[in-house]
């Protein structure tokens, strides 16, 4: 599967994903169903980007660890949590020391995905010394904003978990250079990813209106434009927006900033008319509100700060054994 492939999950499903067990299928269909929607990453690319990012840090060589290591020194480094999170990114992180060195050992101690608490030992690296340390901030750089990322994704998922059919998806607002890893993150957490980039489907948003002249001429032209297999999604801030977006045939209509009272009425106005046209929130939403807004029955939820304004979990490496413990026995830390 393409890193592009797998990004490209759509951001609106034409019809709410809740239904009785005999609906989503046998249990031997729904397993394999979990199986091939586990989140995965493009290697071949993820290992350009990693190569520039090390080369970023380390190009000019580890003077420290040159200097102060001997060559033929070997550790074991220890990855473990200094707070409770969700795990994401441990393959990033193999494939980053790997890279500083073929010879090193990387050894997932926790799932990709799991809950860990505060102490866990999710990895192990061991190796040459210098190599490890040479490619310890770039992992951890990675593994703590990915962590953060799955973290805040896992929280809104949970928060709307019992409402069935809602989805709680990103959107493009990520780091510019990290786009992949960062909707990875938001999968391992349990979202889905909106659009991954501009060529995915149309999104008539609101200065698009305003230079098309309005949404009936924007729908138009895009549908004239597009091929038969892509979607268009349009955003509208009121219910009058609404109205002219179902009129126009639009796939997917965006309520935006809208409050909880006029996306109730928003939805059963699309409903109503049109089944199937997928309805989104977007525009404001935090945790508190989260539970609220899927309670209104739109079908996704997307969370600009999934990736944009996320705290990095708090994740360490030690050589030989965890600082903590060896603080317990008065040893220099």
């Amino acid at each position: 599967m393409s890193e592009q492939a797998d990004n490209r999950t759509s951001g609106a499903p034409a019809e709410r994903a809740g239904g009785t067990g005999a609906e989503r299928g046998t249990e031997p269909a729904a397993k394999f169903a979990e199986e091939i929607l586990k989140p995965e990453l493009n290697v071949a690319l993820l290992r350009r980007r990693l190569a520039e990012w090390l080369e970023e840090d380390a190009g000019g060589g580890d003077v420290t660890s040159w200097s102060v290591i001997p060559a033929d020194a070997v550790a074991r480094g220890i990855i473990h949590m200094k707070e409770d999170a969700v795990v994401a990114g441990l393959p990033v992180a193999r494939e980053v020391f790997r890279l500083a060195d073929p010879e090193l050992e990387f050894v997932p101690r926790a799932a990709e995905g799991s809950f860990a608490v505060r102490g866990t030992v999710i990895a192990e690296v061991s190796g040459r010394a210098r190599s490890i340390l040479t490619a310890e901030r770039l992992a951890l750089n990675l593994l703590q904003r990915m962590s953060g990322i799955a973290t805040a994704t896992r929280r809104y998922v949970d928060a709307v978990r019992d409402i069935p059919g809602v989805r709680i998806v990103d959107t493009r607002k990520t780091t510019p250079g990290h786009r992949v890893l960062e909707k990875y993150a938001v999968r391992v957490g349990g979202g889905h990813n909106h659009r991954f980039g501009l060529s995915d489907a149309v999104m008539i948003k609101d200065n698009h209106i305003q230079a098309a002249g309005g949404i009936t001429a924007a729908v138009a032209r895009a549908r004239a434009a597009i091929p038969h297999t892509m979607t268009i999604e349009v955003e509208t801030e009121t219910l009058a927006e609404v109205e002219e977006a179902l009129a126009a045939g639009a796939d997917i209509i965006m309520l935006d900033n809208m409050s909880v009272e006029q996306m109730k009425e928003a939805v059963r106005i699309i409903k109503a008319r049109s089944p199937r046209t997928a309805v989104e929130a977007s525009g404001g939403v935090r945790l508190e509100t989260v539970r609220a807004i899927a309670e209104t029955g739109v079908d996704v939820i997307s969370v600009g700060s999934l990736t944009h304004t996320i705290r990095a979990a708090d994740i360490s490496l030690d050589l030989g054994e965890i600082k903590a413990i060896r603080r317990e026995r008065g040893e220099r830390t």
